[in-house]
């Protein structure tokens, strides 16, 4: 019954400040506290301050904050959510720690200046009060010496992962005092409301996340010295290609800070004495060279990596050899293994092609992940007892697509250890004996419910936590209604159908949109609702440019118009079908994507969902029912004293500046998401949560809403103001010619037209409007050669 409405964050750097943010996210008031400075800076002295003034006395604390709000990405959802936080200093302000729930430190990773920050908490901490450390590492009994009862027994690890926004991780650490009842609540809060993968750590050196990731990385380092291989190479072979983020190994190291790592590393060698690869973690040459001359990546100005300008004038990023330690142009990476699999799109076929690679890459892979699969399978039972919490740390920590073991099961685990031992690599014993009994993998899914392999139980057994949630993957087998090649219907229970899009980058093509009108006729005749949800990496890129292109260059307009119309009058079923639709965007939602969120009874966006129509930024304006929407909404809501039209000029502006929202926060004041929509901040739980809502709905009665005949367009009266604004930047050099004549069409379609004076129209009148002005655009030579460019990304098409 213990809730969350105020919480203390006792310590404003990089962590502290972030995490503040990600609690102001959620809606917790916070009380964020860091140190009084000893001195006054230049800019203090010069008007005259003291070090008594209540800007001085909070200067550290309020400008960790604003660096941190104006950090790329963000760390808030939306700027008003700062209003939440609210700034002091230990000296001032400690004794405000009385009224909050919960107490997070923060501070420099010192033991000593830990335990002086615990004993002053002590005076003003009430009795119940939560309290945790954001440790990396330090033990939990050695931060506890000291400490009255009920301290220690609401005193738990909370080790977040930086930035606390983006990265999922959430390592719940509890001393042998802790209180089994603070445990389950912080694994339950942290997954709940803030949205993490929540992990059960041990109190071991680094505990899972870095134990695993730090070895993988220093591991790498090794093979690369081993093989001569580049900074580039090691990046290409380490990024999206096996699942991992663009940034890939230097560049990470780059940006998290060289330091970072070193100091880590050195940590994990001293400290793990009986670690049987206890040498990897110490450091070589290159990160001694790196330490020496503090390049330490992106805050020192290079690393791995240096950004400069060229003889031109343009920016230029350089890699560092690793032989010479001189700066160089970056150099293509091509390896026959990575050619290999470029046709193979999904992820896990590609591993048995990478492992099996006969090249420099082939043993690159072979030798970090064999060597990362046996490290794996010896840590357990140290780290902890169960294998499924080393993959969920290191996917929710280090943004993996799959976890090592989950790796390995790609390849199949006997296959695995057979050529692990042929590179004199052994995997622990359990492992063996797990095939012996029959297990032929770490995971299975087994009615609809996803397995691990428990080694204590020697059986597989479900992973817990998963009954909150409805994952795809794991109900694939047998709750298929019908599929195409692009979009696959599941049943997901109690009369709900999921439509889930599974093209290329989810783009919405003649077979999404064949399965969007097919979930919607299967469950007007069988079901309840339907929701439009998946589990890729991006909802939807928005609609296929590259059909659109073809039909552009060949000049077949009939076609490109009847692709319009069927995206549209699917959008318009949507809208008015008998059944709920409720549509979950997350990640990019961009163009149709867009549109058909849009025209959703009812959206349950992911936090992070980055949506928008961006078809401006293509030549073309948005016709899958885009404009008529936004031009819908803003006659539906136009405030009668609005004689300026300021909602008509955000709307238009929105379109065409191709705003993209930065959360699903923003996208409300885009207009894209209403009053009624709602937001998951744990992805995992967004098509659960879909589901209710439709269920919801369907439980208030729905009934099919009424097409809408009777939205005011303002023709010339606000033609006028769109046409003088294009002229304006047009004018002033802000704008092409091209984007000129789109604006003009944009400007014409939300008009209504050039009509004399105010009238009302049907949705079906601005369809046909922005219909006829996309059309107008694809026999736009600019048109043409921005699409290209994006579909090419630069490069000229073949012919």
């Amino acid at each position: 019954m213990r809730k969350i409405e105020k919480i203390a964050v006792l310590g404003s750097g990089v962590m502290g400040s972030r995490i503040a943010c990600h609690f102001a996210n959620i809606g917790v008031n916070v009380l964020l506290l860091d140190i009084v400075p000893r001195e006054l800076n230049a800019k203090e002295e010069a008007k005259g301050l003291s070090l008594e003034h209540p800007a001085v006395r909070n200067r550290i604390v309020n400008d960790a904050l604003s660096f941190a709000v104006k950090s790329n990405p963000s760390p808030i959802y939306h700027k008003k959510f700062l209003d939440r936080v609210t700034t002091g200093n230990f000296d001032d302000d400690l004794a405000k720690i009385s009224d909050v729930d919960w107490i997070i430190e923060v501070v420099v990773e010192n033991l000593d200046i830990k335990k002086k920050v615990f004993t002053n908490v002590e005076k003003y901490r009430k009795e119940g009060t939560l309290i945790s450390s954001n440790t990396s590492g330090i033990p939990m009994e050695l931060m506890l010496e000291g400490r009255s009862e009920d301290f220690q027994k609401h005193f738990c690890g909370t080790h977040f992962f930086n930035p606390p926004r983006y990265l999922k991780l959430l390592e719940v650490i509890p001393s042998t005092k802790t209180s089994p009842e603070v445990t389950d609540f912080f694994m339950k809060y942290g997954e709940q409301f803030l949205g993490k993968t929540t992990v059960l750590c041990k109190d071991t050196p680094a505990f899972i996340a870095n134990r695993v990731g730090i070895y993988s990385i220093m591991q790498t380092l090794q093979v690369v010295n081993e093989l001569g291989l580049s900074v580039d190479e090691v990046d290409k072979l380490t990024g999206p290609v096996i699942g991992r983020p663009k940034s890939a190994t230097f560049r990470t190291m780059d940006v998290v800070g060289n330091d970072t790592l070193i100091k880590v590393a050195n940590n994990l060698y001293a400290g793990l004495v009986n670690d049987e690869v206890r040498e990897t973690f110490k450091l070589p040459e290159m990160l001694q060279k790196i330490e020496e001359n503090k390049w330490f990546g992106a805050k020192s100005g290079q690393g791995f990596y240096k950004k400069v300008k060229n003889e031109k004038g343009k920016s230029e990023i350089l890699s560092l050899n690793l032989s010479s330690f001189e700066y160089e142009p970056k150099q293509k990476v091509k390896f026959a293994t990575l050619e290999q699999t470029k046709p193979i799109e999904e992820l896990k076929p590609r591993f048995k092609v990478l492992l099996g690679g006969k090249d420099k890459a082939g043993e690159f892979y072979r030798q970090t992940f064999f060597g990362l699969f046996q490290y794996v399978t010896n840590r357990i039972p140290e780290i902890t007892d169960e294998l499924y919490k080393i993959d969920d740390a290191i996917k929710a920590g280090f943004g993996w697509e799959l976890g090592p073991f989950e790796t390995w099961d790609t390849l199949g685990v006997a296959k695995g250890v057979e050529m692990m031992e042929s590179m004199g690599l052994t995997p622990a014993n359990w492992v063996k004996e797990m095939l012996e009994s029959g297990a032929e993998s770490f995971y299975k899914v087994e009615g609809g419910t996803r397995q691990y392999y428990d080694i204590e139980q020697k059986a597989y057994v479900s992973i817990p936590g998963l009954e909150n949630f409805i994952l795809l993957d794991t109900i694939r087998e047998n709750k298929v209604v019908w599929s195409n090649s692009g979009a696959s219907i599941f049943d997901i229970g109690d009369g709900i159908l999921n439509l889930e899009f599974h093209s290329k980058m989810n783009t919405m093509g003649g077979e999404v949109i064949q399965g969007i009108n097919k979930a919607i006729d299967l469950a007007e005749k069988d079901y309840q609702g339907l929701v439009v949800a998946n589990e890729g990496a991006n909802f939807s890129a928005g609609a296929n440019l590259g059909l659109v292109f073809m039909y552009a260059i060949e000049q077949e307009y009939e076609e490109i118009d009847l692709m319009i119309r069927q995206f549209q009058n699917t959008m318009m079923k949507v809208r008015y079908s008998s059944i709920p639709v409720v549509v979950a965007p997350h990640g990019m939602a961009l163009g149709g994507g867009c549109e058909i969120t849009l025209h959703a009874d009812k959206v349950q966006a992911a936090a992070e969902t980055y949506i928008g129509l961006v078809e401006f930024g293509v030549g073309l304006i948005p016709a899958g029912g885009g404009t008529k929407e936004l031009t819908l909404r803003v006659s539906n809501n136009i405030e009668v004293d609005d004689i300026v039209f300021n909602s008509y000029k955000n709307a238009f502006l929105n379109i065409g500046m191709a705003k993209v929202s930065t959360s699903a926060h923003e996208a409300f004041d885009l207009g894209i998401l209403q009053k009624g929509d709602a937001i998951s901040v744990n992805k995992n739980r967004q098509i659960a949560d879909a589901k209710r809502q439709a269920l919801n709905l369907v439980e208030a009665g729905y009934t099919t809403p009424i097409q809408q005949k009777d939205i005011k367009v303002y023709g010339k009266q606000v033609l006028g103001m769109f046409h003088a604004g294009a002229n304006s930047m047009l004018a002033g050099g802000y704008i092409s010619e091209h984007d000129h004549l789109i604006s003009q069409k944009l400007g014409y379609v939300m008009a209504g037209g050039d009509l004399s004076a105010p009238t009302t129209v049907s949705e079906q009148y601005l369809l046909d409007l922005e219909r006829e002005a996309f059309l107008s655009l694809t026999g736009e030579k600019k048109t043409l050669e921005r699409i290209q460019s994006i579909l090419t990304k630069g490069k000229p098409l073949r012919n």
